[in-house]
């Protein structure tokens, strides 16, 4: 039979964390890669943690899977401690890491699953089936044979990820579980997940990454997080209204009488600037004080003969959220958690 997880302790958080301190000892000064972090995920949420290198993801990632103590504060994954209920927690959660090593390169792919399944406890011939089961899940199926040195970069993270769901995990982690993949193996491994987390209620995640797009297409809840802080936590959508001030809209007509100076008179126009003009028509860029003042701009258009051939709304971006919480951008580089005049930590970066 195989070796079932333990059930969550009952509670609507999958995991909770409360003034979470991480500090590392270095010369001449620490380094303190979490600051007092209070966090909480809901059961059969996917929840995604953006910043820079430096920003503390990683540290939070390997208390809350028992990898590393806290220097002080709480956290609880699936309502057990992390410092007093690891062997629970390692029961009903997992992780999959992005760059990682899949194992022996000596192994073939189904021996190299099959014998993490015995590190998981199950038996023999049910480690057996679980490996066939989850080669066909994450199509390495037709690589079973093959030894893992052979595989190519998108087929080991397919095997990491086969690995982390071994254990049929309650609580997924994914600590940038797309690094270093390309478009296509990158798009298989998230639909990977989205199968794993729609197959069974209640089956949680928390998604650390540099990937905007990646967090805007896969998470229900987003946390801005830099210097070991969390600056804001919120959906997507709502993350970016906190950054757009004004509605913007790219229209294109067939003729446009009186040009941008006659739409800017309209009520609730902010600004109206020429784009592209060419013999299909002219192309305008709006700045308007809300969605709501379009039905003006579209009277207005109709009142003066131009027909609209075209409308769309630019959206800010996470990425936006991010530079104007932080003021710099998510390629900087810095110590998990550290300030730039701060050593970097070399136990994490992240």
């Amino acid at each position: 039979m195989a070796a079932t997880p333990a059930s969550p302790a009952a509670s609507s958080l999958a995991i909770e964390t409360h003034a979470l301190r991480r500090v590392y000892k270095a010369k001449p000064t620490s380094v303190t890669a979490l600051d007092g972090v209070d966090l909480e995920v809901h059961s059969g949420e996917l929840f995604g943690l953006l910043g820079p290198n430096g920003a503390g993801k990683t540290t939070l990632i390997k208390i809350l899977t028992t990898l590393l103590l806290p220097s002080s504060g709480t956290a609880r994954v699936a309502g057990f401690d992390v410092v007093e209920e690891t062997v629970r927690i390692r029961r009903v959660m997992n992780m999959v890491a992005g760059g990682e090593q899949s194992g022996y390169g000596i192994l073939t792919v189904r021996e190299q699953l099959w014998m993490f399944s015995q590190f998981y406890g199950l038996g023999s011939r049910e480690g057996w089936r679980r490996t066939d089961e989850l080669l066909d899940l994450v199509g390495l199926h037709e690589q079973r044979a093959a030894r893992v040195s052979t595989l190519s970069t998108g087929q080991r993270q397919k095997l990491n990820l086969a690995r982390g769901l071994v254990n049929d995990p309650w609580i997924l982690f994914l600590d940038e579980p797309t690094l270093g993949l390309d478009v296509a193996a990158a798009r298989e491994v998230r639909e990977h997940f989205r199968g794993w987390r729609a197959a069974i209620p209640g089956r949680t995640g928390l998604l650390t990454t540099h990937y905007m797009a990646e967090a805007d297409e896969l998470c229900d809840r987003v946390a801005i997080v830099d210097r070991g802080r969390i600056l804001a936590i919120g959906t997507p959508a709502e993350l970016k209204r906190k950054v757009q001030r004004e509605s913007l809209f790219r229209l294109e007509v067939d003729d446009l009488p009186g040009g941008a100076a006659a739409l800017g008179a309209v009520p609730g126009v902010i600004s109206a600037t020429i784009g592209e003009a060419g013999a299909d028509g002219t192309t305008v860029n709006l700045a308007l004080a809300g969605d709501d003042a379009l039905a003006a701009v579209v009277a207005h258009l109709a009142a003066t003969g131009s027909h609209l051939r075209g409308l769309a709304k630019s959206e800010p971006t996470l990425e936006d959220v991010f530079v104007e919480l932080v003021g710099r951008g998510l390629a900087d580089d810095g110590a998990d958690g550290a300030s730039p005049a701060a050593p970097a930590a070399s136990a994490d970066a992240g």
